[in-house]
Parts: structure tokens; C-alpha cells; sequence
């Protein structure tokens, strides 16, 4: 059962580069527990949005409340990031990584742990350079969930990889979020979002345009009976664009 509790609010957030907008009063409530998932065509403006959530750069106006307070220095202890691209030292391991990172912060799970929850215990005396595309993306996974996050921000932890891997990824997610943590999810893939989100929200040109469940937003999008009922459609029908444009 998820929390009626908000774990981060973002309220009428604005954010412009060189006059042009790219956050246009954007407001977002994310119950703790949930996980969110956050859809826009390229350019639409999410990842400005989750950069200023993730207290990576700031915005030009608008407030950002963490457990209904502003954020102070415990918040960055308190949270784990997934980035899309993240370069890693190739003659570490993937042990020897953990190790490396989990130093970085005041407490946090045993390396073993991490190890066996991404699935990374054959590969631990591996060189960074040396693993496949979806084992650096669980290793990348670990390193978020190092610090025991209770917010975990994951920026298209898929993508690239092949429908075994994927669904490896997806599975460690679920677990996460069965155990409670929430997690704000960016992603390319409609069955992803579907798979995964409670809430969806969709951005086009610095805007949310529409959010709900899943179930929602295909209730409300897709009536007709020539209209397919998946994201696809939704996405399709609200901004014109297919989701990679």
C-alpha cells in the first residue's frame, strides 16, 4: 500500500537557458513509496526537472520540498542517482567500485549486499572494461542503492540493453519498490512505464500535459475503438510525437 505521505513536492518550477524556456511552471506531488515515472519527447524538459530535483542545478524559480520541508545537507546522504551516463575507472573491478563509492557516504549497505541484490556476484573480480552493457547498468544500479537511498532518481536505467537484461533491471526496481522505496523513473520505453509506474506524468515544451496511473490515462486517451489501448497511443495522441523524436 503506498503512502498518502509526499516525499518530494515541486512547486510552479521555472528553469530558462539563453531566454528559451525549458521548465514552464512545473508542478509535481510524489507520494512516498510510489514510483514515478516521467515521459517526454526529446527537449520536452525532464531532465531539467529531475537535475533540480536531485539538487544538481537550481531554478529560476519555484520551491522543491523534501519530507514537506526545504532541502538541507542530509538530503544528498539520503538520496541515490542512477545517471543515464556515468564513466567508470577501467582498472577497477566491480567490487573494488563499491568499495570506491560506498566511502563517499556516512553509512551504507554492505558490499555484499549490493553484489547480490544487482546480481553482480560472478562478475565482482571483473575490470569495469570488461562487462556487458547490462551488467554496468546493474553496477550503476548498485552504486545508487549503495547508501540505502529512501528516494532513488533513475534516468533511462534500460536503455540499450536486450529484453533479458531489461527485464533483470525491471525486477531489481520491483523489489525496490515492494520494499518501499520511492523512485522517479525517466524512461523510453512505454511497456517500461507501464510495467513499473503508479503515476505517469507527460511533459511536451517545459509542460506537464497530463498525469495519472496507466489505467487513467489509457481510460482517457484511448475511447476509440480504432485507437490502441497502450501508452503509445496516449503519448502519441497528446503530443504529436513519438517518444525518441
Amino acid at each position: 500500500m503506498k503512502s498518502s505521505l509526499n516525499i518530494i513536492e515541486v512547486k510552479n518550477l521555472k528553469k530558462a537557458y539563453k531566454g528559451k524556456k525549458a521548465v514552464d511552471g512545473v508542478s509535481i506531488s510524489i507520494p512516498k513509496g510510489s514510483c514515478f515515472g516521467l515521459l517526454g519527447p526529446n527537449g520536452a524538459g525532464k531532465t531539467t526537472i529531475v537535475e533540480i530535483m536531485e539538487n544538481i542545478i537550481q531554478p529560476d524559480s519555484g520551491d522543491i520540498l523534501y519530507k514537506g520541508d526545504k532541502r538541507n545537507k542530509t538530503f544528498n546522504q539520503e538520496i541515490g542517482i542512477q545517471f543515464q551516463h556515468t564513466e567508470l575507472l577501467a582498472f577497477l573491478t566491480v567490487e573494488e567500485t563499491l568499495k570506491t563509492f560506498a566511502a563517499f557516504y556516512q553509512k551504507h549497505l554492505p558490499v555484499e549486499d549490493i553484489l547480490s541484490l544487482c546480481m553482480l556476484e560472478n562478475i565482482k573480480k571483473s575490470l569495469n572494461n570488461k562487462i556487458s552493457g547490462g551488467q554496468r547498468q546493474r553496477l550503476l544500479l548498485g552504486l545508487a542503492l549503495l547508501n540505502e537511498p529512501e528516494l532513488i532518481f533513475l534516468d533511462e536505467p534500460s536503455t540499450g540493453l536486450d529484453p533479458q537484461a531489461r527485464k533483470h533491471i525491471w525486477n531489481i526496481i520491483r523489489d525496490m519498490n515492494d520494499n518501499g522505496k520511492t523512485i522517479i523513473l525517466t524512461t523510453h520505453y512505454m511497456e517500461e512505464a507501464q510495467s513499473l509506474c503508479d503515476t505517469i506524468a507527460i511533459m511536451d515544451k517545459g509542460s506537464i500535459i497530463d498525469q495519472g496511473s496507466p489505467e487513467s490515462l489509457m481510460d482517457k486517451h484511448c475511447r476509440d475503438e480504432n485507437t490502441p489501448r497502450n501508452l503509445e497511443s496516449v503519448f502519441l495522441k497528446l503530443t504529436g510525437k513519438s517518444l525518441r523524436e
